[in-house]
This record gives C-alpha cells, sequence and structure tokens, in this order.
C-alpha cells in the first residue's frame, strides 16, 4: 500500500486538489482558480507518463485560463465574486462555441493520430476539446459549462478506467456527479439574483 501511495504521490495531490477546486468552484469562490493551477501542474505529469498527451496539453491550457480567471472573477470585490453574475448561453454563443469545439476536435485528432503514440486519439481530443471549451465557460461563468462537465467527466471516466488511473478515475466520478449539482446550485443562485431584481 505505501509502495502505490509513493508510486502514484503526485496523481493522488492532484486528486486531492481536484477536489478543492470543484468545491470552491460551487461556491463561486476566485479561490477556484489558483487550486485549479496547482492540480494543472500536478496532471501535467500525470498525463505525460500515461501519454494522455492531449490531456497534458489541456493542463497547460488550465495553467494560463487559471490566471485570466482570476483575474475576471477578481473585478468583483467579494470573497465569493458574487458581484460577477451567472449568466445563461445565448443561442449565437452556443452555435459558437460548437464551431470552435468542433474545430479543436479535429486539429487536436490529427496531431494525436499523425504525431504520437495515444492509445485512444479520438476520444482523448473529444474531452480536451470541450474541457477547454467549457473552462472559457467557467471563467465567463455561463451556467451551461456545467453541462459539459457532464459530458467530458463521464467520458473521462471511462478513459482514467481504462489506463488505470484508478485516483484520478475516483476524481471523476465525483466530478460527474457533482456537476450535475454545481448545475442546480447555480441555476438557484440565477433565481434568486432574479428575484431580488425584480422586487
Amino acid at each position: 500500500m505505501l509502495d502505490w501511495i509513493s508510486t502514484n504521490i503526485i496523481e493522488i495531490i492532484g486528486t486531492l486538489s481536484g477536489f478543492i477546486f470543484l468545491y470552491f468552484e460551487i461556491k463561486q469562490s476566485k479561490w477556484l482558480w489558483p487550486v485549479g493551477l496547482f492540480s494543472a501542474l500536478m496532471y501535467i505529469y500525470v498525463f505525460f507518463m500515461a501519454k494522455f498527451y492531449a490531456d497534458m496539453g489541456l493542463q497547460f491550457y488550465y495553467v494560463f485560463i487559471s490566471i485570466y480567471g482570476w483575474f475576471h472573477w477578481s473585478r468583483s470585490k467579494g470573497e465569493s465574486a458574487a458581484e460577477l453574475p451567472v449568466t445563461t448561453l445565448k443561442i449565437g454563443l452556443f452555435f459558437k462555441l460548437l464551431l470552435a469545439s468542433l474545430f479543436i476536435y479535429i486539429a487536436i485528432s490529427f496531431i494525436l493520430v499523425n504525431y504520437t503514440d495515444s492509445p485512444i486519439p479520438y476520444w482523448d481530443a473529444f474531452t480536451t476539446a470541450l474541457s477547454i471549451v467549457a473552462t472559457w465557460m467557467l471563467a465567463r461563468k455561463i451556467l451551461e459549462q456545467w453541462l459539459v462537465w457532464v459530458i467530458v467527466d463521464a467520458v473521462s471516466l471511462g478513459l482514467y478506467l481504462y489506463k488505470e488511473l484508478y485516483p484520478t478515475a475516483i476524481l471523476f466520478a465525483f466530478y460527474t456527479i457533482l456537476a450535475v449539482y454545481g448545475y442546480f446550485q447555480w441555476k438557484k443562485d440565477i433565481a434568486k439574483a432574479d428575484a431580488i431584481e425584480s422586487k
């Protein structure tokens, strides 16, 4: 047991920081961003060792989007970033993000198939493309980012079980469930804000 822990310590630390990240995300705390940055640094190593190259590249993106998200959410004065309201996805932006996801998916698939030894290039590209878009939506506090994460987390759960990344698989099992919870929690916050405005 101790040998397994010592061998997988970076993945375990990344998993624990992932739980903290999700807690802060549901609570709409801007502190999710530095935690997310730390978690991304851990998973750069984990995914490189597992040959999940698209997921590894995604972690570099998370480093930069964490900095962007921190500054964007910090425009508010409160700890919970409550002054930065949750918004819903407009139809025009939906189609733009759909096209962006498709473009990113095709580009990543091409790279993985032709230039890496990724064992599951198309699934890796799928979760990576949607994760890029969903994280941008999170930085803008768009409610429907949670629905995208439900898909990403459920698919990723299967992939990590396939690659025997068990701590990460456990994390993503919780991610899938909590993404559903986060959606309804943010939706309640929108309803509360609308009720206050209508008074």
